[in-house]
């Protein structure tokens, strides 16, 4: 399912079109984005959370050559899956 498949099927439960669910659903993935680029979690119960955890700076390889790289820290997106989610997957 990808985000056109979403949007049609926002559309047609609620009655709109499907260029606003489109809109809806940039907004929504906007407002995500914003929350996490300052660091804060967000959480749709039964769902899930979205948060950001930092990685270590750490020394990789280059398969090629074996050469020795250095990975600097950064902050990276996680998503835990909330109980309601997961008991609907099994």
């Amino acid at each position: 399912m990808n985000k056109q498949d979403v949007a049609a099927k926002i559309a047609k439960d609620t009655g709109i079109t499907k260029t606003n669910a489109a809109a809806v659903i940039d907004s929504m993935i906007d407002g995500i984005t914003k929350a996490l680029k300052k660091g804060d979690p967000v959480s749709f119960v039964g769902f899930g959370t979205f948060k950001v955890a930092n990685r270590k700076a750490r020394t990789a390889r280059n398969p090629q050559t074996g050469a020795a790289i250095n990975i600097p820290k950064r902050r990276v997106p996680r998503f835990s899956a909330g109980k309601a989610l997961k008991q609907a997957v099994r």
